[in-house]
């Protein structure tokens, strides 16, 4: 039934043991480089196990978020960041791997905000960069068919609400994960022009990452503590898409923000 509870961990086995103990019906892994090491990798897939053994099969992997002091940027080109580009060519082929052993699901990051002012210079304007990350999108899209997804950004380089990103996303045929603080920032708390693009996106998101904000700043806040419009958003949403709620917390073995955040939406559509 949607919305599901969705509670997302990483592979630390306390924050895997705090999540299972409310039974969630999808479950998000927050990755990071240590997860690409021999160690790491293999902490992961006991954590996968955990959580499949759980009788939980919707499972989302994401792509960690920052390689070094850089987020992992699809738009940074190979010749200026090396290490970064193949870090993200040498996780997602893991990733992949990963759900095909175990039939998951992986999540892309399609830019980020915050190296923005690093990656634009190397290239000659933002519809060229745009292009640039699209072209791996359909790669990577290639590569992994209906086990890949890709999610929106505050950053010009795919953010939702944006016309441009929008149209090329739907002629692309993209899976989507909808982060709708994402959206919210990049429009500046605009809930109406969150609302267009949700309902314009809908049939082809097929995860949602479900966080309240004040449309200013990244502040991944429960629900109903922010400012979107909640009673609007919620008949928006594709009912055969997962959700989880990515939410700050206060600590990362105790998701009770992540509950809270169920609870008040739960509450509002009952």
């Amino acid at each position: 039934m949607f919305p599901q509870l969705g509670l997302k961990a990483s592979s630390d086995p306390a924050q895997i043991e705090d999540r299972l103990k409310y039974h969630p019906q999808t479950f998000e892994f927050f990755t990071d480089v240590h997860n690409f090491t021999p160690a790491g990798l293999a902490e992961l897939k006991a954590g996968i196990r955990s959580v499949q053994g759980a009788g939980i099969d919707q499972i989302v992997i994401h792509q960690p978020m920052k390689f070094g002091d850089i987020h992992s940027e699809l738009a940074a080109p190979q010749t200026a960041f090396p290490d970064l580009y193949d870090f993200i060519e040498r996780s997602t082929a893991t990733l992949l791997e990963l759900a095909s052993e175990f039939d998951l699901q992986i999540l892309i990051h399609g830019g980020y905000s915050g190296d923005f002012p690093r990656v634009i210079p190397f290239y000659q304007s933002l519809e060229a960069a745009q292009a640039a990350v699209l072209n791996r999108l359909d790669r990577f899209q290639e590569l992994g068919g209906t086990h890949i997804m890709f999610e929106n950004s505050i950053s010009e380089f795919f953010a939702y609400g944006n016309p441009v990103t929008e149209r090329a996303i739907l002629d692309h045929g993209y899976r989507l994960a909808f982060d709708t603080s994402h959206c919210f920032i990049y429009l500046h708390g605009d809930n109406d022009a969150l609302c267009a693009s949700l309902a314009k996106l809908k049939d082809q998101v097929v995860h949602y990452h479900l966080v309240d904000s004040m449309g200013q700043s990244h502040d991944s806040l429960p629900l109903g503590t922010g400012k979107i419009d909640w009673a609007r958003v919620w008949p928006l949403l594709n009912p055969r898409a997962t959700n989880i709620y990515e939410i700050n917390l206060a600590d990362q073995t105790d998701c009770q923000e992540q509950l809270a955040s169920h609870r008040y939406l739960t509450g509002l559509i009952s």
